[in-house]
């Protein structure tokens, strides 16, 4: 998913924190596939949520800021290592488009098994894609430089509501997609969904390039000061409650649900404390990635080193699961809806699994995800065509 390091020897802690992160990511993509509530309802609505559930969706936050935040990293790697402006521009476009095309056709697909495409999801791989076409762009510019734009991107984003432009002006309508979740119809029965607004992405992704100086040097103690400021200000700015979330968090029916809304952060799109939390457990992930058991850890390796084609293969892994689930719990082949983004599930039936059976799935999912991944990667290691370094 995230930049891979095919031309250079490969950073472990690197592939360690990717590969956790996979693993949590196949979690929360199980559960909105199969939970019985998750067409229904939020997962974070604190009316109807309980604690495990919003901790299922909340632990996975992780995934997205991480992948994003590797892909700028490894970019910076691959600059460090060809020391060419040229070459790593021309690298970073072409992946970046082809991240997108991905992202509509082999992803979208996987997704919701539409032959007819009729929603068109812009996610998680598109936005990186975009963001390496905008870092190719912006090679020539000091890691330094393009740190300090990614810290103000990830500091003034949520202002951007607060702009007055003209109802359905021209600049509106292309400006609101890049910041913010937006919908609406293509031609036809056809609907494009901006899921993840690409500029508040960007950001992350332009301080991860800026900070990749710092995974070649054998010292953790940088990052361990980034993960305790960037928490320590997620603390302290989220207590304050004025900014840093459009969704304040307040006094609940209990302690436990009052601590659900102080950790209740916006990710679409992901606000300043959104990204002071994630980022900063992600730090410290870095900081002790190297500590976990060596069993668990040449696992999460695998992983970590073959991401978008665990990101592509998982997809249809779960959805597969899903249709089984449906046909075992008696839903002919002519119930199923395809077309209007509920993953095949039948609109207005009961159907699905408790949480306790995401879990389980999940676990299998995570199981059959390592052999192929394990193929895929001896398969690289192997390979020199240049096809490869691209997927």
């Amino acid at each position: 998913m995230a930049f891979t390091l095919s031309l250079m020897n490969r950073i472990e802690k690197i592939d360690i924190v990717r590969g956790i992160v996979m693993v949590i990511m196949a979690l929360d993509h199980v559960r909105d596939m199969l939970h019985m509530d998750a067409i229904s309802q939020s997962p974070t609505n604190l009316n109807t949520t309980t604690p495990i559930l919003f901790f299922t969706r909340w632990i996975t936050h992780l995934c997205a800021p991480t992948f994003v935040f590797l892909a700028g990293t490894s970019a910076y790697l691959y600059f460090s290592k060809t020391k060419s402006v040229t070459l790593t521009r021309s690298y970073l476009i072409k992946r970046g488009f082809i991240l997108i095309l991905l992202e509509f056709t082999v992803i979208n697909f996987g997704l919701f098994f539409d032959a007819g495409f009729h929603t068109l999801l812009f996610q998680v791989i598109a936005t990186i894609g975009f963001g390496m076409i905008i870092l190719g762009l912006l090679t020539p510019f000091s890691p330094k430089t393009l740190g300090i734009i990614g810290i103000l991107i990830i500091v003034l984003h949520n202002l951007t509501p607060l702009i007055p432009f003209a109802e359905g002006s021209v600049i509106k309508i292309i400006f609101t997609p890049l910041f913010s979740p937006t919908a609406f119809p293509l031609f036809g029965s056809i609907t494009f969904i901006m899921g993840y607004p690409p500029v508040p992405w960007l950001g992350i992704l332009l301080i991860g390039y800026a900070t990749g100086k710092y995974f070649l040097e054998s010292s953790n103690r940088v990052f361990l000061k980034f993960g305790i400021i960037s928490i320590g200000l997620f603390l302290l700015l989220r207590f304050i409650n004025i900014y840093g979330d459009p969704v304040p968090w307040s006094t609940q029916k209990s302690f436990v649900f009052t601590l659900l809304s102080f950790f209740n952060i916006s990710k679409y799109p992901p606000s300043l404390l959104f990204s002071l939390i994630t980022l900063g457990i992600m730090f410290l992930l870095i900081v002790f990635a190297e500590k976990i058991n060596e069993k668990v850890k040449n696992i999460l390796i695998i992983f970590g080193k073959v991401p978008l084609f665990y990101f592509i293969v998982h997809f249809y892994l779960i959805h597969i699961f899903t249709l089984a689930v449906l046909f075992a719990q008696g839903f002919n082949w002519s119930q199923l809806s395809f077309a209007s983004g509920t993953f095949g599930r039948p609109q207005n039936i009961e159907s699905g699994i408790s949480l306790g059976w995401v879990y389980l799935v999940w676990t299998l999912v995570v199981f059959l995800m390592y052999f192929p991944s394990k193929w895929y990667a001896a398969y690289k290691a192997t390979h020199k065509y240049s096809w490869l370094k691209y997927i």
